[in-house]
């Protein structure tokens, strides 16, 4: 038996900060519990790494999805990160808070106005904890900080392909900007990165590196969180918010480490940062959940808590590739070895060039009907092209501009599989279920074909090669999307915040957790991950995985 003050599982993005901020009071006995091993593999630190990263049992979960009717019943590949710095040392390290009106849909789930995007005057800390997080290339000035630990740089290359496309794009009125992250991402520009110096730059390097030699920070790798430890007995401190009502405590977790079986306590509390798969699964198995599906499944039911598990939230990226002729790509210089030999040169010697890349290097942001607030479709664009993930390169010089709906109306779930907590839970992410949803890809498949039919990409002579020119009608490009369609690994929603009553009860039976992370009903047990986001955000999810773990490290030492 093994006893701390706080006890963190999942060591990636949101674990990483919760161990750095819990452990600065050296009061403080913090355990940070990993499933996967050390981050110190040559391809994590390399940007390019993601290649090798992704698919990979060293570094990812590996997860499948259930077949999709939304995917023409296909299973995906859906990449976890199962290593120190979870997917922040597999992603494509795009750096974005996404927009002002997604935290507005935040604060109204929740009745919390601190969630609100904040600056010049106005209500809420969104701005401001993005601000004091980050250190930023360009230094300090309205939207951003450099006093933070999440380096943000430009990235080390451009391609007159995709700056080609930008044109184009302007054309149809997406204009270029400065950059996403101030709020309204109306516009086209190349991505900001979470890099330092032409090298990957993850939270565990952010956060948990340079603490790491704490006396009283204990880091588990290679260590399975079987079952969380629930005891029936309240402390009378304990109830408030969320844990007004509780009848249980989490008092620690059950794990498997070195082939053996490990009971570790926590007199303070538990907190779940295993992310939107991991930490719904791991309360389901440990009786946490929907009652009818535990019982189902002969879990004993703990607490009957229906949302854990629902409300999963995807973005969907539609691929379309076209051929481009008399311009350099990633197909282009991967074709010999004098090239690729030339590209590794120049990052050993320069830190710039292809290896630095992230997966897209271009994105664009617009509305698929002009009456809405703000934009819904974002473009990731990128100077390559392949059948799918983990294929070779195509033979030929293309590009990949993906359409993604920001704000998809459809829900998934993750559920257990059975009691075993060692077995992978099934994950359904239903895409296209709603006619909204249907509508904006057809809408998103066009006016990438209108972008790359403008004046400005005619010199390059772009030949459609996905969905294809005889694709034409909205059931047929309604198809293409269900047969061209993949995640970007952006899973949120799956033990969601809400707003609570004055008695500590949610307002919505869905409701997993109040606006400090804390669980409804289970004193002692926070959920801080993508998992309590109520709504995706409009872009990658990492840098509001970071918000929500720095809120929660606030709530937590006060």
């Amino acid at each position: 038996m093994a006893e701390f003050d706080y006890i963190i599982v999942g060591a990636g993005s949101a674990g990483c900060l919760l161990a750095n901020r819990l452990s600065a009071d050296p009061e403080h006995r913090v355990l940070l519990i990993e499933a996967g091993g050390e981050d110190n593999w040559f391809w994590i630190k390399i940007p390019v790494g993601y290649l090798f990263s992704i698919g990979n049992p060293r570094t990812d979960w590996c997860y499948m999805t259930e077949p999709d009717p939304g995917l023409a019943g296909r299973s995906i590949l859906y990449a976890r990160g199962r290593v120190i710095g979870g997917c922040s040392s597999i992603n494509a390290m795009i750096h974005m808070r996404g927009q002002a009106a997604d935290y507005e849909r935040w604060a109204e789930a929740t009745g919390d106005e601190r969630w609100l995007w904040g600056g010049d005057g106005g209500p809420g800390e969104t701005l401001a904890i993005y601000k004091q997080l980050e250190n930023y290339f360009g230094g300090a000035d309205r939207w951003h900080g450099t006093d933070g630990e999440i380096r943000v740089e430009r990235p080390r290359v451009r391609w007159r392909i995709l700056d080609a496309w930008q044109a184009a794009a302007a054309q149809l009125g997406i204009e270029p900007i400065e950059e996403f992250n101030r709020g309204d991402n109306s516009g086209s520009a190349y991505f900001h990165v979470t890099q330092r110096r032409g090298r990957r730059w993850s939270m565990a390097d952010a956060f948990l590196h340079p603490v790491r030699r704490r006396r009283n920070l204990t880091v588990y790798t290679n260590t399975r969180a079987l079952r969380l430890l629930i005891d029936d007995r309240v402390r009378d401190d304990q109830r408030h918010g969320a844990w007004t009502t509780a009848r249980h405590r989490a008092t620690g977790v059950r794990l498997l480490r070195d082939g053996r079986i490990l009971d570790v306590h926590a007199r303070r509390e538990v907190i779940l940062s295993a992310g939107a798969i991991g930490s719904p699964h791991l309360m389901q198995v440990s009786g946490l959940g929907p009652a009818e599906l535990l019982a189902r499944h002969r879990v004993p039911v703990v607490v009957d808590l229906p949302g854990v598990g629902e409300n999963l939230q995807d973005h969907l990226q539609i691929r379309s590739i076209y051929r481009v002729r008399g311009a350099r790509t990633v197909n282009t210089l991967y074709r010999n070895w004098v090239t690729r030999a030339g590209m590794g040169i120049q990052y050993l010697l320069l830190r710039s060039g292809p290896m630095t890349m992230p997966p897209s290097t271009l994105g664009a942001f617009a509305k698929s009907d002009p009456s809405l607030a703000s934009p819904d479709l974002e473009w990731h664009v990128q100077p390559l092209s392949l059948p799918k993930f983990g294929d070779p390169l195509h033979p030929f010089s293309a590009i990949t501009p993906s359409v993604c709906n920001l704000r998809p109306t459809s829900r998934g779930h993750v559920r257990l599989a059975d009691a075993d907590p060692l077995a992978a839970p099934k994950i359904f992410c239903n895409y296209l279920s709603t006619d909204e949803d249907r509508r904006v890809a057809v809408r998103g498949l066009r006016m990438t074909r209108q972008i790359m039919a403008a004046p400005a990409l005619a010199r390059y002579r772009p030949q459609e090669l996905l969905p294809g020119p005889q694709v034409h009608s909205d059931e047929q490009l309604e198809q293409a999307a269900r047969e061209l369609g993949t995640t970007i690994f952006h899973p949120v929603g799956t033990c969601a915040m809400g707003a609570f009553d004055g008695q500590g009860r949610p307002r919505s039976p869905d409701t997993v957790l109040d606006t400090d992370l804390r669980v409804y009903r289970v004193a002692g047990l926070r959920v801080v991950d993508a998992s309590a986001m109520p709504t995706i955000t409009s872009g990658n999810t990492n840098a509001p995985v970071m918000l929500i773990a720095e809120r929660a490290a606030r709530a937590i030492v006060g």
